[in-house]
């Protein structure tokens, strides 16, 4: 998996058009914007805090482990006139089936809301991740200026 790099959720930050969710390996951090509603749902899900009944990425997460099946992880993998893809990998293995892996194109946010439930890690393709823009910076001066909560 060299050609990967994993990455954690550093913040999350409310914008007037959504949220942007700032990923990070230790050493650079890059930015993707993402619905305000799946943002609260990541936010909360690192916070530590459950809903009072599930939401759909928390009703898609208890489907999955009900058929025995989990997220193993998820990559975002490419980047097309600014829009971000990913996949989704799954593992399955109960009593109608051996072990099963399946890989699902998915949307980065609800790749990563999944993710984060299952306490899957996350990776960016190294090919991407070395021609994105460092934010480290940018993240930096919004902190200091009371910007993004920590995720």
């Amino acid at each position: 998996m060299s050609d990967l790099v994993r990455v954690e959720p550093i913040a999350l930050m409310p914008t007037q058009a959504g949220c942007a969710v700032f990923l990070g390996d230790g050493s650079k951090v890059i930015v993707f914007y993402i619905d305000p509603a799946v943002g609260a749902a990541i936010n909360a899900t690192l916070a530590g805090q459950a809903p009072p009944r599930p939401m759909t990425h928390d009703l898609f997460i208890q489907a999955l482990h009900g058929l025995g099946a989990k997220v193993t992880r998820m990559a975002i993998v490419a980047m097309e006139d600014d829009v971000f893809y990913a996949r989704l990998i799954l593992e399955a293995s109960n009593e109608l089936m051996q072990h099963k892996i399946v890989e699902l194109d998915a949307r980065p946010s609800d790749s990563l809301a999944l993710a984060v439930r299952d306490e899957a890690p996350m990776f960016v393709l190294r090919g991407l991740w070395d021609r994105l823009d460092d934010m480290s910076e940018t993240l930096e001066k919004l902190r200091d200026s009371g910007g993004p909560p920590n995720a």
